[in-house]
């Protein structure tokens, strides 16, 4: 379906990155050898496995375990790691190493190890979203969006398995935060992708730019930038993606409601799966949570590739296409997803996908994980 985007967002400046001298952003070329790319997943139909909910117990590493707002699996180690985006109020930024037993028959045990510390420098609080494993490098790329002193402001940085810093990788001028323009607080950088040839980083925030026009409401949706940036560094492309209106309005509280993105995976070069998550307030401060997974790629015809911006760059429009509304699936109970990475292959070759909630530390949610197998088509 072609994207008609709203007229505030026909001047939205679709500013290219400045040159990336730096190729440890992910290129496979910059160290051959070291480690194989990404496995690629073939598109296809998701079939829930089973669910899991892992309960915090004091006195073991799970003791501050929440939060979780990205998570990623190496092939090679068997271990999966999931980032927390406590900005300092029950422990440390921090992330977890983890062995998850999957199969067909749905999830096993969950053993949470102790946590890594992530690498912030003397006072600041990061607000970490986001995290993937370099295709052809023992390093991690992580998101902090920010928060309300934005100390740090939004980032993309590379870090060590051990949670040591490596390198910041520059965002475009408008990803920035500044004064009424940029993103806004809290709903930033909330989505990172390596390709699975390692030759390309998408990034996706969660919300629109200040001057890319109002929040999704239950009327209207919104239009988030995704950007595209080549691995061995140079310019990036920047994407319009089409957020839909908040699908079911709040029913108490303060009648607080959103939609938005939280977290993106890379099917191919070009196509991308996206999860938006919605909530809504059903009493003060307890949420319900609505949950769809795209399919998401360029829109291929001339007509509607390139809107015009005062810089003269195009702002590319992404079509998308629904694969999966978790509200079909029957559960009792979805949670706040947020975090999303392939896991192992099933013994038959089917590849698998793994989603995990934030539980933002409330009582009335849940630290749940969903299994998916992928049906190639």
């Amino acid at each position: 379906m072609r994207l008609r985007l709203p007229a505030w967002a026909l001047g939205a400046a679709a500013l290219l990155m400045a040159g990336c001298a730096n190729p440890t952003v992910g290129a496979c070329a910059a160290a051959p050898g070291s480690r194989a790319p990404v496995e690629q997943v073939a598109t296809g139909r998701l079939v829930l496995l089973g669910s899991a909910q892992l309960v915090r117990q004091p006195g073991t590493p799970t003791a501050h375990f929440g939060g979780i707002s990205g998570l990623d699996y190496s092939p090679s180690s068997g271990q999966w790691l999931l980032i927390s985006d406590d900005r300092g109020q029950h422990a440390p930024a921090r992330m977890y190493p983890a062995r998850i037993e999957l199969g067909a028959q749905g999830i096993g045990r969950i053993d949470v190890q102790s946590p890594i510390g992530l690498p912030a420098a003397a006072g600041e609080k990061p607000d970490a979203e986001a995290l993937r494993r370099l295709p052809c490098r023992e390093w991690l790329a992580w998101s902090s969006e920010g928060g309300p002193d934005a100390n740090p402001p939004p980032s993309v940085r590379l870090m060590t398995l051990q949670g040591r810093h490596a390198a910041d990788v520059p965002l475009p001028a408008d990803w920035r935060a500044q004064a009424q323009r940029g993103p806004r607080d809290n709903l930033s950088i909330e989505g990172l992708a390596y390709t699975p040839d390692g030759g390309t980083l998408w990034m996706a925030m969660e919300a629109p730019l200040h001057e890319d026009g109002p929040l999704p409401d239950a009327r209207h949706g919104a239009v988030v930038r995704f950007a595209k940036l080549p691995a061995s560094g140079g310019p990036a492309m920047q994407f319009a993606y089409p957020v839909d209106a908040v699908p079911q309005p709040a029913t108490g509280g303060r009648g607080r409601s959103d939609n938005g993105v939280s977290d993106i995976l890379a099917w191919d070069e070009n196509k991308l799966l996206v999860v938006e998550r919605s909530g809504r307030e059903l009493a003060e401060a307890a949420f319900a949570f609505d949950i769809r997974l795209y399919e998401a790629e360029p829109e291929q015809t001339t007509e509607a590739t390139e809107v015009p911006a005062p810089t003269g760059s195009p702002l590319r429009p992404l079509r998308k296409r629904l694969l999966l509304n978790l509200a079909s699936l029957g559960l009792p109970h979805i949670d706040n997803i947020e975090a999303a990475a392939w896991g192992p292959r099933l013994a038959d070759g089917r590849a698998t996908l793994l989603l995990v909630s934030d539980d933002n530390f409330s009582r009335s949610q849940i630290n749940q994980f969903l299994l998916f197998a992928v049906e190639p088509r």
